[in-house]
């Protein structure tokens, strides 16, 4: 019997949270920093439509809703490009901008799919220090070569719940070559609540060696239906429309993220659930000696250093009441 040669990666696949557990119909999952409230209900009336021609394909280059978040965050709409998750976005920058032996910069603690996209285009991934679990600017430098392209960096991250301040994030970019292409991440940046955070959006708008991340995925509950956008120069965009597929967004993700972005209460009630459940939770857990790292996202890394129940135990226990936490 004969198979067709293919390529091997020698990759770890990404893992997602768990979703189920035995002998439970019902669960509560904080796995995946999904919302809390659910979906906007101007989304869901949205996607009920019955007007919803399915049969149609969809915008392939979603201009509603480009001209939406253009709208909502102020920003020029030829500058953005919509894809089926975040992720899409960061498979794209992969293929644009790394070829084998190029290197990319990431924290030590980050979203798995920068390294996957990175190492399945054969770029050489580079992890930097963190200090007390927090990204830090000097050790990122420290790791740049003349073959360093790109530096993803989540703001806050993910899995720590840290984050750079603005004059920390402005700092990066101008110790980094001006040819070194900086992405950041946005993803939880509508949970910030802190003085002294900016987004990546706000503070890099005009730049045109940094590019921007954004999803639906988080406070916008769209998970399921995988949409997410970038933003960065005129030409970094024209690039990417060239290789991105033809119909990458469908038409329901499409209006479902229209009209969430168009519902401010939503959005408004959303940080502030967060922020007083996630206060209230952080509270309650360091009677215990369980520290956590302030609040900035939808969630918390629990540290059990200082606690006498471990951190696989205390997994363990809240598993059998039905509660599914993320270990990292």
């Amino acid at each position: 019997m004969t198979t067709i040669k293919f390529k091997k990666f020698n990759i770890e696949a990404y893992q997602p949270g768990k979703s189920t557990i035995k002998s439970f119909n019902k669960i509560i999952k904080l796995s995946a920093n999904e919302s809390a409230l659910g979906v906007s209900t101007k989304a869901k009336k949205a996607i009920s439509n019955k007007k919803l021609s399915l049969f149609r394909y969809p915008d392939g280059k979603s201009k509603k809703l480009r001209s939406q978040i253009s709208k909502k965050f102020s920003c020029d709409k030829e500058k953005i490009i919509c894809g089926a998750g975040s992720d899409e976005v960061i498979q794209m920058l992969c293929q644009l901008f790394l070829k084998p032996k190029d290197e990319v910069i990431l924290p030590q603690f980050s979203f798995l799919m920068y390294r996957i996209y990175a190492k399945i285009v054969g770029a050489k991934v580079v992890f930097a220090k963190e200090k007390n679990f927090k990204v830090s600017v000097s050790e990122i430098i420290k790791k740049v070569s003349n073959k360093t392209k790109i530096v993803f960096i989540a703001n806050p991250n993910n899995p720590t719940g840290t984050y750079l301040n603005s004059f920390e994030l402005i700092d990066l970019r101008k110790r980094l070559r001006k040819n070194i292409l900086l992405v950041v991440d946005d993803a939880y940046a509508e949970y910030m609540q802190n003085r002294d955070y900016k987004s990546g959006l706000d503070l890099f708008k005009n730049k045109q060696n940094v590019f921007i991340l954004r999803t639906f995925s988080k406070i916008y509950g769209l998970s399921s239906l995988r949409i997410g956008w970038g933003y960065g120069s005129k030409k970094i965009i024209d690039a990417l429309n060239v290789i991105k597929p033809p119909f990458n967004v469908n038409e329901v993700a499409q209006k479902a993220a229209i009209e969430s972005l168009k519902d401010k209460k939503f959005i408004s009630r959303s940080v502030k659930h967060n922020n007083f459940y996630a206060t209230k939770l952080k509270n309650f857990l360091s009677n215990y000696d369980i520290s956590s790292n302030k609040v900035s996202a939808n969630f918390l890394l629990l540290n059990f250093n200082k606690c006498k129940l471990r951190a696989n135990s205390f997994y363990e226990k809240l598993k059998k009441k039905g509660i599914i936490l993320r270990s990292t």
